[in-house]
């Protein structure tokens, strides 16, 4: 599976970044998952679904089932976060896995970058990333785009992992 991580500090506009690539890529026929990484504890069940009722009474995993979607919630109960790997083999296959976060991974990356946010560029120091996505125009060693230019942020993306 093709992978590729859009990655940066709190507030650089990973998100958006994503999100926007997402629609562009999709939009250009290719299948896109994503994996997205939270460092603070995520629920997306609600207290009082049958669901949620599920996992608090110790199941370990809660598939949910509609005519819409399907959620998997696991529940870790003390196990360590499963490596990106793992994760990545839970993916039904698709042309596009884009990876939010995970910084420390070595997948290729584009470095989102927002000038006010304060925070030190990434790039420099991480060989991991092959591009930045700045709202501002930046001196480094990797190719750099607007980051509002999504189409080109794509293409960039696409060439590097063969589609």
């Amino acid at each position: 599976m093709r992978v590729f991580g859009v990655t940066g500090w709190k507030n650089a506009g990973k998100t958006g970044l994503v999100e926007r690539l997402v629609s562009e890529i999709t939009g250009r026929g290719f299948s896109v998952s994503t994996v997205k990484h939270a460092h603070h504890a995520v629920d997306v069940d609600q207290t009082g679904t049958d669901s949620f009722r599920h996992r608090e009474a110790g199941a370990s995993e809660v598939l949910l089932a509609s005519g819409k979607r399907i959620a998997v919630m696991q529940e870790l109960r003390g196990a360590p976060e499963p490596p990106l790997a793992d994760l990545l083999a839970r993916l039904l296959p698709v042309d596009l896995v884009l990876i939010e976060g995970f910084k420390r991974e070595s997948h290729p990356k584009v470095e989102a970058f927002r000038a006010e946010a304060g925070n030190a560029l990434m790039a420099p120091e991480n060989s991991t990333i092959r591009a930045v996505a700045s709202d501002t125009p930046l001196q480094v060693q990797v190719p750099v785009f607007d980051l509002d230019n999504t189409a080109a942020v794509a293409d960039f993306i696409l060439k590097e992992v063969g589609l």
